[in-house]
C-alpha cells in the first residue's frame, strides 16, 4: 500500500454541513501543529476488505473475491488519515499473492485468514491472535461492518482489552439492509441481527454513509448523537492525467456498468435490457464476480456478443480511463446503500441510470444529477438509457449537476470529519 508521507501530506479540512466539525475536525496539519492530533494516536482499523498494492496478480485476485467500494472506502480512508500522522494498524482478510505483512509511513497491514472466499467469515478465527496483540497499544478502535460479520466481535474483543472507544462504520447492515440471495446468506442475515445490536451498543460512535440509514438506526433505539452520517469520497486526482481509450476497439455510444458481478448489482437486468436499447450503443461491463458464469450465458443465449462486452476484473486505478470514454452510466443495483461508483461516474461527467433504492436517491435527484428507475424493471432501465442517448442536451445537463455534486464529496474533507469523531472520542 503507498502512503503519503507527512512531509508531502495535504491539508484535509472539516466540512460542517454535515454537523461534526464541534467533534474536533479541521485541518489534520494545523491539528498536528496545535497539539489537538497527537502524532502517537494509535488507531485500530478492523475490516474484512482492504484495497491491496496494484503490482499483484489481479486476475488471481478477481478470482478469489472481486474488489468493490468498501475495500476502496477503507484504502482511501486510511491513506487520508495517515497523511495527516494518525497511526493505523488495520487487520484485514488475506488476499492470495498478497503480502501478509505491509508497513507504510504511519500504516501498517496486517492480511490473515483463509484464502478461500466462501470461507471468508472465518478470517476472525485467525484474527484474533493479532486483535490480542495490538489491542493493548492502540488509542482507539474502528470497525467496517459490511456483509462479513467478525469484525464485530473482533471490535468488542479489542475494546475490552484496550479499554478504549470504539467507532463502527456501516457500509451494509446484515441485519437491516441485506437482502440474501441464497442459503448461506440467509444463516448470515439470521447471525447478523444478533451480533450488530451488541456493536451498536457498545459502539461510542456510530457512522454510517446515508440519512436513510440514520433513520433506520434511530427507528430501532440508537440514541440520534451517537449516529453520523459520513459518506465515501471520491479521489479526484485518480482522473489527472486520464490517457486513452482503455477499449478503442469498441464503437460510441458507449452505456457502462462497473462493479461486482454479483445479484445485489444485478448486471444481469442490464444485459437483458440491451434488446431494448439504442441499436448503435455497445454495453461494456466491468468488472468480475460469482454471476459471471450466468452473465456470459445470458450474452450467447441472446445472441448479444457483438454489442455486450465483459472486460473481467480492471483495477480501481484504471476505471476512470473507462468512465472518460462512455456515454452513459448505468447501475441497476437491488439493493445499495450508496454506492460509491456512482460518485466517481459524476465526476467523470457521466450522466447516471440508476436504481431507485436504498441510499442511492441521496447522491442521484431524478432528472437532475441522473435518472432512476424501478429496481429490476429491463424497460424502465432500457428507456432511461435510451432518452439520454437520444437526447443530447439533456444528458449533457445531468452531466454537469453530476459533477458539480460530485465535488463536495473529496475524501480528504470525509477524512476530516472522521478525524473529528475520532477526536470526540479520545478526549
Amino acid at each position: 500500500m503507498s502512503v503519503v508521507s507527512e512531509a508531502n501530506a495535504s491539508s484535509i479540512p472539516c466540512t460542517q454541513s454535515r454537523g461534526i466539525c464541534g467533534h474536533g475536525g479541521g485541518s489534520l496539519q494545523a491539528g498536528v501543529r496545535r497539539g489537538q492530533v497527537k502524532v502517537a494516536m494509535h488507531v485500530l482499523r478492523l475490516c474484512s476488505v482492504f484495497e491491496v498494492p496494484s503490482h499483484i496478480d489481479l486476475d488471481r485476485l478477481a478470482m478469489f473475491d472481486a474488489i468493490g467500494g468498501m475495500q476502496n472506502h477503507t484504502g482511501e480512508l486510511t491513506r487520508a488519515l495517515a497523511a495527516g500522522a494518525v497511526r493505523q494498524t488495520v487487520i484485514t482478510a488475506h488476499r492470495p499473492g498478497v503480502a501478509a505483512l505491509q508497513r507504510s509511513p504511519h500504516v501498517e497491514v496486517r492480511r490473515v485468514g483463509i484464502p478461500v472466499r466462501r470461507w471468508r467469515q472465518l478470517y476472525g478465527v485467525a484474527a484474533l491472535r493479532h486483535v490480542l496483540k495490538v489491542a493493548p497499544q492502540v488509542d482507539l478502535i474502528h470497525v467496517h461492518q459490511g456483509e462479513d460479520l467478525a469484525t464485530i466481535p473482533l471490535g468488542l474483543l479489542a475494546q475490552r482489552i484496550a479499554r478504549v472507544p470504539m467507532a463502527i462504520t456501516f457500509h451494509c447492515s446484515v441485519a437491516h439492509t441485506f437482502v440474501p440471495t441464497d442459503w448461506s446468506q440467509r444463516v448470515v442475515k439470521v447471525l447478523g441481527t444478533r451480533i450488530e445490536p451488541v456493536g451498536l451498543r457498545r459502539a461510542g460512535a456510530v457512522i454510517v454513509l446515508t440519512s436513510r440509514m440514520q433513520s433506520l438506526l434511530k427507528g430501532r433505539g440508537v440514541t440520534g448523537d451517537r449516529v453520523h452520517v459520513i459518506p465515501p469520497g471520491v479521489n479526484g486526482s485518480l482522473f489527472d492525467g486520464v490517457r486513452g481509450d482503455p477499449l478503442p476497439e469498441f464503437r460510441r455510444p458507449r452505456v457502462l456498468f462497473v462493479g461486482r458481478l454479483a445479484p445485489q448489482k444485478n448486471p444481469l437486468t442490464l444485459v437483458r435490457a440491451a434488446r431494448l436499447i439504442d441499436e448503435r450503443a455497445e454495453i461494456v461491463i466491468v468488472g468480475d464476480g460469482p454471476e459471471r458464469p450466468i452473465i456470459e450465458q445470458e450474452i450467447a443465449n441472446a445472441g448479444l456478443g457483438g454489442r455486450v462486452h465483459l472486460t473481467g476484473f480492471v483495477p480501481h486505478h484504471e476505471i476512470p480511463a473507462y468512465l472518460s470514454h462512455a456515454d452513459v452510466f448505468a447501475l441497476p443495483s437491488l439493493y445499495e446503500e450508496l454506492g460509491s461508483v456512482l460518485l466517481e461516474a459524476m465526476r467523470a461527467g457521466l450522466p447516471i441510470v440508476a436504481s431507485d433504492t436504498g441510499g442511492i436517491p441521496e447522491i442521484v435527484e431524478d432528472d437532475r444529477s441522473g435518472s432512476l428507475v424501478p429496481p429490476n424493471d429491463t424497460a424502465s432501465l432500457a428507456g432511461a438509457i435510451n432518452r439520454l442517448l437520444r437526447n443530447p442536451e439533456v444528458a449533457q445537463r445531468l452531466s454537469n449537476e453530476g459533477r458539480r455534486r460530485s465535488k463536495r464529496f473529496e475524501w480528504s474533507s470525509i477524512a476530516g470529519e472522521v478525524l473529528g469523531i475520532y477526536n470526540a472520542l479520545t478526549h
